[in-house]
């Protein structure tokens, strides 16, 4: 036998089932082999499948593992995990500190307006604005040229490209070519832009989409790690702190967020909803 534990489906980012993004979230008391957990999340083929190991009272260490390769870091299967542990009693109390390849990830839940909401702390990270004049035409060919967003910016980190846009239509109408996506020299790409006043996305403050079909992800439904860019990002631009923003995938997906520049760290906080729990067992 392999791998014998504790196992469930949630909705992250989703106030409701079948919204926001799926993760799934083994609980085991060692991890087994890389190519074992690489082969799980390959086999449930959600984005992201979160493998959690209690070290002591509250504390996890955590890994992610998308259909592909392990990540280095995830927000939605973060906050899967927490919601799966606190609503199955893994934990006392409120918190849970996972121990993770990005350093120690701290999620509490909090209520707000009657309803819970798990807030996450995650490094910030900074995004710098792409200055390769090739590099910057290789993003735009994405996107074919019949329904090319009016892209007003590429920013970059070392894995993923930044790409702002004029507007929310932009962000919920682009197409890019997935195959072409792949020949970048990067893990995915975020299309963002800030949320139209009165429109669709009234009363958000900044929305986005992500694509990372490299790893095996299509299209991210909500992803939690692009916010550690997008939100110093939009806290810069909108000279605001704390924000609201939104996914627009087709399951759609909501975060608040705010940013610490002193500390250098995001808050990112979401609600979750377990579909289904049940027991792995290879």
């Amino acid at each position: 036998m392999l791998l014998q534990c504790p196992m469930g489906l949630v909705d992250a980012f989703a106030s409701s089932h079948f919204g926001g993004n799926p993760a799934g979230v083994c609980v085991v008391d060692a991890f087994p082999d890389a190519c074992v957990m690489q082969n799980v999340a390959f086999e449930l083929n959600w984005s992201e499948t979160a493998f959690v190991k209690p070290l002591e009272k509250n504390n996890y260490h955590i890994r992610w593992f998308s259909p592909e390769d392990e990540a280095p870091i995830c927000g939605h299967a973060t906050l899967a995990a927490a919601h799966f542990l606190l609503e199955n009693n893994f934990v006392i109390g409120s918190s849970v500190v996972f121990q993770s390849a990005a350093g120690p990830l701290t999620v509490i839940e909090q209520v707000y307006e009657q309803e819970k909401w798990l807030v996450m702390d995650f490094p910030a990270v900074p995004v710098c604005v792409c200055e390769s004049d090739d590099e910057v035409a290789s993003v735009k060919k994405v996107f074919p040229e019949d329904v090319q967003p009016k892209i007003k910016q590429v920013l970059k980190d070392s894995i993923i490209y930044v790409v702002v846009v004029e507007n929310e239509a932009d962000v919920l109408h682009c197409a890019p070519n997935l195959e072409q996506l792949k020949t970048l020299n990067c893990r995915a790409i975020s299309v963002t832009a800030a949320a139209t006043p009165g429109g669709a996305s009234c009363g958000y403050d900044f929305v986005s989409r992500y694509f990372a079909p490299k790893v095996g992800i299509p299209e991210d439904p909500v992803c939690g790690s692009s916010h550690c860019r997008l939100t110093p990002f939009w806290a810069g631009v909108l000279n605001k702190d704390t924000m609201v923003a939104r996914q627009l995938s087709r399951r759609r997906g909501v975060l608040q967020v705010s940013y610490d520049a002193k500390a250098n760290r995001v808050s990112i906080a979401g609600q979750a909803k377990t579909v289904l729990t049940g027991r792995l067992s290879i």
